[in-house]
């Protein structure tokens, strides 16, 4: 069965956080600023158990679910998410599992991931640079140790991919050495424009970096990239091949929303559904999974949110009136 939304867009991918904790505070996704010492994360009673996210993905498979994401927050910093990854893979052989995570604790958790079945990971690091790359991350951890969990994947044959946000005046200077360093690991690194998720990381147009921008820095260096078509409806990052063969992906949300081909829903720490990045509002699913409702209920009713689904934020950014209350990154995920 596959289930379309109000658009046509079918539900094929979910992305669920599964804490709202982390460990830098990235100035673009959890700036200290709001989210200091003082700040209230959901209280241990609220998160989903893995039993519960469990369920959830089970009451999705027969609508035609095929990937699962998980997110945070820091994933990685919720406690033995190793035995997630196991339920969900005892659900489907097939399924794509990944994980997006920050690295710094991938070197101590990867091979018990792959073990218990995950496909596949993105690390996101947004500068080769140190200095820069704290200054983003407000962190006192070093590059040099999500370089070193990155290199153990490879070793032990788990797949990669590299997430950089590029913002004006921040991080450009990181977009050649990025290139440069993944290249000789055969890793393809993907550039993401500065978005405006949420309402606390003072985004504005002035700081956003198009990919047509970030192209050109790259020609200059590299000389003629070379478009790569699709691979399958609805893929997030356009990839383009450089003259030595290399690949190198750019996420472009701001300057050529994919809102049309968008086939992702989100899930919440506790437990809610959100049929947007750039939502206000999710549905709550968390409280029919704690009155025992069944596989079957909780697949008819994420089935009737997502035929619900209307969403195209991105298509109409600037023309609309900003959304004052959008849910934060760091509660659903990227």
């Amino acid at each position: 069965m596959r289930l379309n939304d109000s658009r046509g867009r079918p539900l094929r991918d979910l992305r669920i956080s599964v804490t709202d904790r982390c460990n830098f505070r990235c100035t673009y996704c959890m700036p200290r600023e709001h989210f200091g010492n003082d700040y209230q994360f959901l209280a241990k009673e609220k998160i989903l158990t893995y039993e519960e996210i469990t369920t959830i993905v089970s009451s999705l498979l027969p609508l035609g679910i095929e990937k699962i994401r998980l997110t945070g927050g820091e994933p990685l910093m919720r406690r033995n998410v190793i035995e997630l990854v196991r339920q969900i893979r005892a659900l489907d052989s097939q399924i794509d599992i990944a994980i997006t995570t920050n690295g710094i604790l991938l070197e101590k958790y990867a091979l018990q991931l792959k073990e218990a079945g995950l496909s596949r990971v993105t690390v996101s690091l947004d500068a080769l640079d140190n200095e820069v790359f704290q200054s983003l991350s407000d962190t006192t951890n070093s590059v040099d140790e999500i370089l070193q969990g990155i290199e153990f994947c490879r070793e032990i044959g788990l797949p990669v991919k590299v997430n950089c946000v590029i913002q004006k005046g921040v991080n450009e200077s990181q977009i050649i050495p990025i290139i440069d360093y993944f290249n000789q690991i055969s890793i393809t690194p993907r550039f993401i424009e500065f978005m405006d998720v949420g309402t606390t990381n003072s985004w504005n147009y002035d700081s956003v970096v198009s990919g047509d921008e970030m192209r050109k820095i790259i020609e200059l260096e590299f000389g003629q990239l070379e478009k790569v078509e699709s691979n399958y409806p609805g893929e997030v990052a356009n990839l383009w091949k450089m003259k030595n063969g290399s690949q190198v992906g750019f996420i472009e949300s701001v300057t050529n929303p994919f809102c049309g081909d968008c086939s992702r829903a989100r899930l919440s720490a506790e437990g809610s559904i959100y049929t947007c990045l750039f939502a206000s509002e999710g549905h709550n699913i968390r409280s029919i999974l704690r009155m025992d409702a069944s596989q079957e209920q909780i697949g008819d009713a994420i089935s009737e949110i997502w035929k619900g689904r209307n969403d195209n934020y991105s298509e109409q950014r600037g023309t609309v009136e900003q959304i004052k209350d959008r849910v934060e990154m760091s509660y659903i995920g990227g």
